[in-house]
């Protein structure tokens, strides 16, 4: 299907069993009920979905399950997160036979590279594929910035469409609308400046706390789009302490968490992760208990409007 780079992409988790393998059937079972949540694409094995901890059959493995479950509903986007451009290129194509929408692409893992390099490396993968492809702007997790001078060099290459936006700087929506306008499409990437993108110009949100809270999520996203501030800013508000957990270096396991105490998954994560402990454990279940008994009034279910540009 063709992919409308709008709305609410939620990082699913992974589910994994206590024998550390992977429970595709549960998995499937996670990303239906986004799905009826009302979120408009799903991103497989990206960083929320533990996509480092996985063998390459493992993620195709992982992949062809979503996709099967997604059923056409939705676009699927998956994580291109590899070592080398070759690992990339491999992964990027098997992604496409298994009938995924589109690849959000990452810088190349542990190697920081120059400019040129990373310039060479993205256009390496789009080459490789006819998907459309969102890039992954995370300097502070990745130590690679994808700055304005990468994009340009990259203006030329049709498949490369969307931006995902996860600088804390929100300067970057602006900076990037001012220098390419509608070229690229951008999207919050950072769950605590999710709103501020969407004022700035993200069309849509890939989030990590939609997977405990998906309906809140769709709403603020929805609020925003119909012009209705004051319930927009009311949903972020209360979910704010809880989308502070995504700029956090256990974000995984808070995250996997917080789905847990909501009923829709498992805390079980791969090693070199494992399930928040003591006091840190403790206070992210307080802040999701909390936010559960204090969750805001939302209006019917209905289908995510679009945002609108800034």
């Amino acid at each position: 299907m063709s992919v409308a780079w709008k709305g609410v992409f939620p990082a699913v988790t992974t589910q994994i069993r206590e024998d550390l393998s992977v429970d595709l059937a549960d998995t499937q079972r996670v990303v239906d009920d986004l799905i009826k949540d009302g979120v408009t694409g799903v991103i497989a094995l990206g960083t929320v979905g533990e996509n480092n901890s996985f063998e390459y059959d493992e993620k195709v493995e992982v992949l062809t399950a979503i996709v099967e479950a997604v059923a056409g509903r939705v676009p699927v986007i998956t994580g291109v997160s590899e070592y080398d451009t070759r690992r990339a290129v491999r992964y990027a194509k098997a992604a496409e036979t298994a009938g995924a929408d589109g690849l959000m692409l990452l810088p190349p893992m542990v190697y920081v590279p120059k400019p040129h390099e990373l310039v060479a490396h993205f256009k390496g993968v789009a080459d490789s594929v006819g998907l459309p492809i969102m890039l992954y702007n995370n300097p502070p997790a990745y130590r690679t910035l994808i700055d304005n001078d990468v994009l340009a060099a990259l203006v030329d290459v049709a498949n490369i469409v969307a931006v995902k936006e996860s600088a804390p700087d929100t300067r970057r929506f602006t900076d990037v609308k001012t220098a390419f306008g509608d070229r690229y499409v951008l999207f919050a990437g950072l769950d605590d400046v999710a709103l501020e993108g969407l004022y700035l110009g993200a069309q849509g949100w890939v989030s990590g706390l939609t997977n405990a809270f998906p309906r809140e999520s769709v709403e603020l996203v929805n609020a925003f789009a119909r012009g209705d501030h004051a319930k927009a800013m009311e949903i972020y508000r209360w979910f704010m302490p809880l989308l502070h957990l995504d700029a956090e270096h256990d974000l995984v396991q808070s995250i996997k968490l917080a789905e847990q105490v909501m009923g829709r998954g498992s805390e079980r994560v791969l090693p070199p992760r494992y399930p928040l402990i003591g006091a840190r454990r403790a206070e992210v279940i307080a802040m999701v208990e909390k936010a559960a008994a204090t969750r805001p009034t939302l209006a019917p279910p209905a289908p995510l409007a679009s945002p609108k540009a800034a």
